[in-house]
């Protein structure tokens, strides 16, 4: 169920199903509507003709035209010829085409005569009206009325049933004074775009009655099946727990909602525009439907998909903008509300004090006409500027203390004296913590004393037996033992009490660097000679690993201010830490820079394991980058060199990129 609820490939196909379903359910609706009213799709003419919509805008038109006339608003060519009597009516430059867009007639031919001035008024041209008016009968579809007796072939406009017309006029009151004569062309008759549409519908389907009525209940079902399906999986995603929410559920709901909905009003808009006014072919009719119905649904599918999402989620009204500012203002009242009702006695000093300043003010501008209430009022502010001030100064000495107690400077003492109230306690808590800050780094100290000395202490215990067993290794090495197991073992002893004896070494020098307990004496040494003699020194080492050793120093000397002893040892722990973890076959980058704000030394080579440590934790003590530990070293040769580094004012870093190992020491 899982898999079918978090299916991509089924949502979407849902998505692009609803559209024809829904469109194929409309159509069925349709049908049967149009059947009842136009029967068969060939009788839609005849079945217009004889609908009481055509009826009614036949005679809607006619009745404009006359009231028009009425109210004088004629235009008149040369011999009488009438251009424009419906506003809603046009002409081309040949007057052989005319367009009436406000309803389904389209080829309306009239001739009004108004009886006391004999005044034609008509949108046809001809020199004898008096011939036209004669030949109206000779069309299929004509209405006549003379001398108050009505002639026609629309049934619903004839003597007996014209009163049943629902017309904005009383009886055929409108008409008294004028003869009328109007007919339709049929032949050259235009279609309006609703009879178009109404013409595709009917044909669509060829008269099937039974397979339009089977269609609804099946496209009803369907669609019921995929939007209960929709609801019911939509927000839930592939490998993602709980409702995904994407960038426009996010965003604001009002926004979502007003920008999509204008969509779909515009669509419904435009297709209601098009059907009604605008005189297109079928097929650019069909597509612009076609268009408008799919921005339609696009858009009010994004707004049903988006508050669904927000509802799922619980994010609904958190998505609301006004709900926001809201939140907001709530919020900011609920703080101000807090601290105005905070009943600490900072607090109610303040406000008493605010609440004695008003009132007092209030007093003296009341009685501002005496001098002396003027100066008072003087007084008071200046008086109060001084304690806000003088309050501040405070405030800022105890900001400034809590600054140096944050960058590490623990001798801090506040005077407390000339403090009072909330100050004062503050000051104290300064102190207080200042005291114990202060503390806490003697202690610390005291326990890396104590740490140090215990380490000296036990090296020094485990030195005098080691020294022992190396003693006598070296004698049982000085007898000519033939037994070859014996000769192992020996060598064996050699090998891992010399390893012992480095290890003990290095970790009281270890410790005595990281504590400081180090003797230095610093002189001028040659750096450049220094790398030259470590590096002829290791080249054994580097031959054996078949490493290659690119020395790169300035032409120039070289000199620093350090300790030789120990800065040899920096730079031997380096080349020692290359000798043994560096990969084979490869080069090894020792570079001396020398520029006018520092001297630099980088030491690179390409490990020959995986560094998956970073550079913080392969200084620590005892942290090595061989995991497997089957190299000799006591894992403290970076961590001493680093302390040792510090004691001489040097910077110590090293940095790691892949497989790519670069030591960096730098001096001022």
């Amino acid at each position: 169920m899982e898999k079918i609820r978090e299916s991509a490939v089924l949502k979407i196909l849902c998505y692009i199903f609803i559209p024809i379903i829904a469109l194929s359910l409309i159509l069925s609706i349709a049908y049967i509507g149009l059947r009842d009213q136009y029967g068969n799709s060939n009788d839609i003419e005849a079945s217009y003709l004889d609908s009481y919509d055509f009826s009614y805008e036949y005679m809607y038109s006619l009745i404009r035209n006359v009231n028009r006339i009425r109210d004088g608003y004629t235009d008149f060519e040369n011999n009488g010829f009438y251009n424009k009597i419906d506003e809603n009516i046009y002409y081309n430059e040949n007057y052989t085409e005319y367009y009436s867009y406000n309803n389904f007639i389209t080829f309306m031919k009239f001739v009004i005569v108004k009886n006391d001035t004999n005044e034609i008024f008509t949108n046809i041209q001809s020199n004898d009206y008096l011939n036209e008016v004669t030949n109206f009968k000779n069309n299929k579809i004509y209405w006549i009325y003379e001398n108050g007796n009505i002639d026609t072939t629309i049934e619903n406009l004839n003597q007996d049933k014209i009163r049943y017309i629902s017309l904005p006029y009383e009886g055929l009151d409108t008409f008294e004074g004028y003869d009328i004569y109007s007919y339709i062309d049929i032949g050259n008759m235009k279609y309006s775009n609703t009879l178009e549409l109404t013409s595709i519908v009917l044909n669509m389907f060829n008269n099937n009655s039974s397979f339009a009525e089977a269609l609804i209940p099946i496209d009803i079902i369907l669609l019921s099946i995929i939007i209960v399906y929709l609801i019911w999986s939509i927000g839930h995603s592939k490998n993602k727990e709980g409702i995904t929410l994407n960038s426009l559920d996010k965003f604001s709901y009002e926004l979502v909602i007003i920008l999509f909905s204008c969509i779909f009003w515009m669509c419904i808009i435009i297709a209601a525009t098009v059907i009604s006014y605008v005189d297109i072919s079928k097929n650019l009719l069909i597509y612009i439907i076609g268009l408008t119905y799919l921005g339609a649904y696009v858009s009010l599918a994004v707004m049903t998909v988006t508050t669904i999402k927000r509802l799922k989620a619980r994010e609904f009204w958190h998505s609301f903008t006004t709900y926001r500012i809201y939140k907001s203002i709530k919020d900011r009242i609920k703080k101000t509300s807090s601290k105005v009702l905070d009943k600490s006695a900072s607090q109610k000093k303040i406000i008493i004090l605010y609440i004695a300043f008003i009132f007092v003010s209030c007093i003296l501008g009341v009685t501002f006409f005496t001098g002396i209430s003027f100066i008072v009022l003087i007084v008071l502010w200046i008086w109060t500027l001084y304690k806000i001030l003088e309050y501040n100064k405070r405030l800022n000495e105890i900001k400034n203390a809590l600054h140096e107690i944050y960058m590490g400077n623990p001798n801090i003492d506040l005077d407390t004296e000339e403090l009072t109230g909330t100050l004062k306690e503050l000051a104290t808590y300064v102190n207080d913590v200042s005291n114990g800050f202060n503390n806490a780094i003697q202690e610390k100290l005291k326990s890396e004393r104590l740490k140090t000395e215990l380490i000296t202490n036990v090296s020094h215990d485990i030195k005098t037996p080691l020294t022992s067993i190396i003693n006598y290794v070296d004698l049982l090495k000085q007898e000519n033992i033939q037994d070859e197991k014996v000769q192992e073992y020996i060598k064996v002893l050699d090998s891992k009490s010399q390893r012992l004896k480095k290890l003990i070494e290095d970790l009281v020098e270890a410790s005595k660097a990281s504590s400081g307990n180090v003797k230095l004496n610093i002189e001028e040494i040659n750096l450049s000679e220094l790398l030259k003699q470590v590096t002829g020194e290791f080249k054994d080492k580097f031959d054996e690993r078949n490493l290659i050793i690119d020395l790169d120093l300035p032409s120039n000397n070289v000199n620093i201010q350090a300790d030789n002893r120990y800065m040899y040892r920096i730079i031997e722990n380096l080349y020692s830490n290359v000798s043994k973890y560096a990969l084979e076959n490869t080069r090894v980058y020792i570079t001396l820079l020398k520029t006018n704000d520092e001297i630099r030394l980088e030491i690179k080579n390409v490990s020959k394991d995986k560094l998956n440590i970073t550079a913080d934790e392969l200084m620590q003590r005892f942290v090595r980058g061989d995991k497997s530990r089957y190299t000799e070293g006591s894992g403290l040769g970076l961590s001493i060199a680093k302390s040792l580094c510090e004691l001489q004012d040097c910077k110590f870093d090293i940095e790691i990129d892949g497989d790519l190992f670069k030591a960096v020491l730098i001096w001022k």
